[in-house]
């Protein structure tokens, strides 16, 4: 069963679109004879979008699932689009010579001369970037590559089904053309931007954008609360989301620290929607009406979309959909859970694969879970 996206045409605050709209960028950032439209793209139910392709690396994960190929990368990508998910969703930053490229962590590290060399990825040049790790090029090696932990360790970050690295634009071109990309604007949290230098980067990814992106549905969406102002105002062909950690982490900018703040900030901005991470949802399941009376759409991320009871339960909430990194796992649940019954019984679900709750049970859990997400 196919899973449908949420579609540029179904997302609220674009009825004032034009058939070939106008974008905010200088013409010099355009490719010539390049001809702006908006994408076709079918309306969903419920929609589950691939993390980094399929699935993120978590090096000290004793779930070899979680390192079962590399992530941010073509062969991720195009493993992610052999099950019924409409996008994938990538993380892109912008190389000091102006490349966009995918990429997830602030830094990038390797071992030189028996030590660690760790370099901020938008301080280095694409011939550099593209020089970790596997390499294309026949007989070439590539520097080895670490990776820090969450708990500090440097581990070396190795992949069953390894692959090389690669830019927005080669995902453009490589990637299974039916496949949607939910472009993440990846700034580091605890740096703070001038508007020329977030501009310069935006208008980076556009020109690749604009110019190799076709058909294929893209949604933007950035935790950098000027970044998603700013590619709104930028162009109006593509929805823009704003991820926010729903005061799961504090920030400084107090923008970042609530599903309120998000509401606010899509509502001041013109943006279409909001991805948080899951844990915030469940701890204020209100959000959600408010979310949807601000004709707004609702997707989330986290450890949590791994588990296929979460999931049935924001699809029961009325949430839009999930960010994942079990697909294969997760694509069969919501396919199970989402299929039509029949009166005749000739569609059966699985046995244990929807969970089978009362409404009175429905309403018990729905109380409970945000205390139990609380601590």
């Amino acid at each position: 069963m196919a899973l449908k996206a949420v579609h540029v045409s179904d997302v609220p605050n674009l009825d004032q679109v034009p058939e070939r709209p106008s974008v905010a960028l200088s013409s010099a950032c355009l490719p010539k004879g390049v001809e702006v439209v908006r994408p076709p793209w079918k309306a969903a139910a419920f929609t589950v979008l691939g993390h980094r392709g399929s699935g993120m690396n978590a090096l000290e994960s004793p779930d070899r699932r979680m390192i079962a190929v590399k992530e941010n990368s073509l062969l991720s990508f195009n493993r992610a689009a052999s099950f019924p998910i409409d996008l994938v969703e990538f993380d892109v930053q912008v190389t000091r010579d102006g490349c966009p490229i995918i990429f997830h962590d602030d830094t990038i590290l390797t071992e030189e001369d028996g030590n660690i060399s760790e370099k901020r990825v938008t301080d280095v040049y694409l011939e550099e970037f593209l020089s970790y790790g596997p390499q294309r090029e026949d007989g070439k090696v590539g520097k080895s590559l670490f990776r820090k932990a969450k708990d500090g360790r440097v581990l070396s970050w190795i992949v069953e089904d390894d692959d090389s690295f690669c830019t927005l634009q080669e995902a453009f071109q490589r990637v299974n053309s039916h496949i949607g990309f939910n472009i993440e604007l990846k700034f580091d949290d605890y740096v703070v931007y001038q508007e020329e230098e977030l501009t310069h980067v935006l208008e980076a990814v556009l020109q690749v954008v604009f110019e190799y992106a076709n058909d294929r549905p893209i949604i933007f969406s950035t935790f950098q609360p000027d970044a998603a102002r700013l590619i709104r105002k930028l162009q109006s062909i593509y929805p823009v989301f704003f991820l926010t950690e729903a005061g799961t982490e504090v920030f400084e900018d107090v923008r970042r620290n609530s599903l309120d703040e998000a509401i606010k900030l899509c509502l001041a901005c013109g943006l279409q929607g909001i991805v948080s991470e899951v844990r915030g949802v469940f701890r204020n399941p209100s959000t959600i009406a408010r979310i949807k009376e601000s004709n707004l759409s609702l997707l989330t991320y986290g450890q949590l979309n791994n588990v296929p009871e979460a999931v049935y339960m924001q699809h029961l909430m009325g949430i839009n959909g999930v960010i994942v990194d079990l697909v294969k796992e997760i694509t069969e649940a919501v396919s199970d859970f989402t299929r039509p019954a029949t009166e005749g019984g000739e569609e059966r679900i699985k046995e244990g694969t929807r969970p089978n709750f009362s409404q009175r049970e429905l309403s018990f859990l729905l109380k409970l879970i945000p205390e139990l997400i609380r601590y």
